[in-house]
């Protein structure tokens, strides 16, 4: 009985937790825009497969911030702003650094691809260098988090079943003490 209780204590509080962090980065994530961040990783959901089968589509990768992008050696895998539409976001492998002066930039290719990258990548385009691990498929998951479906499931579903579990938590309770022990019993037999 005493495991019962410290089980259903354990997914009470799974459960609150879960929910708790999944408001809280879904609410961050819409208000700010931006992709919330731990550690100083950030996570990038990989939406093609050029990066296969390195890194493959619907793969959540982590990228972490770059301090000095000339110290990036062709080979590294960096996350940057495409030169012609800098709202989109491409992760792909160093093929070349070029050096001119103080300015540098990359020539960059996915591994997946035929070919390298039309246009040479300035360093003040880099947002990050892959950290080495990703998820596989998690992508996919995290989108559908982002979706209204996603928000229904993920987010009210478990607010629901949390509040059930706790009302049926206290009507046991509650009948447990409505329960009365039989004096009369106890009375007659002595």
């Amino acid at each position: 009985m005493k495991i019962r209780k410290v089980l259903s204590m354990f997914i009470s509080f799974i459960m609150a937790a879960v929910l708790l962090i999944t408001i809280c980065a879904v609410v961050y994530s819409k208000v700010s825009g931006k992709t919330p961040e731990l550690m100083g990783y950030k996570a990038m959901v990989v939406l093609s497969g050029s990066m296969e089968p390195s890194i493959g589509t619907g793969s959540v990768l982590f990228v972490k911030q770059v301090k000095d992008p000339s110290a990036l050696q062709s080979g590294d895998v960096i996350t940057y702003r495409s030169v012609e539409n800098p709202d989109m976001l491409i992760t792909h492998r160093i093929k070349e650094v070029q050096k001119f002066n103080d300015n540098v930039q990359y020539i960059t290719k996915g591994d997946a691809n035929n070919v390298e990258d039309p246009k040479p990548i300035p360093a003040g385009y880099i947002i990050g260098q892959y950290a080495g691990f990703n998820i596989p498929y998690f992508g996919y998951v995290s989108d559908f988090v982002k979706s209204k479906a996603g928000i229904i499931i993920l987010l009210i579903v478990p607010g629901v079943i949390l509040i059930l579990w706790q009302v049926i938590g206290m009507w046991k309770l509650i009948s447990r003490m409505d329960e009365k022990p039989d004096t009369d019993e106890q009375t007659v037999k002595s």
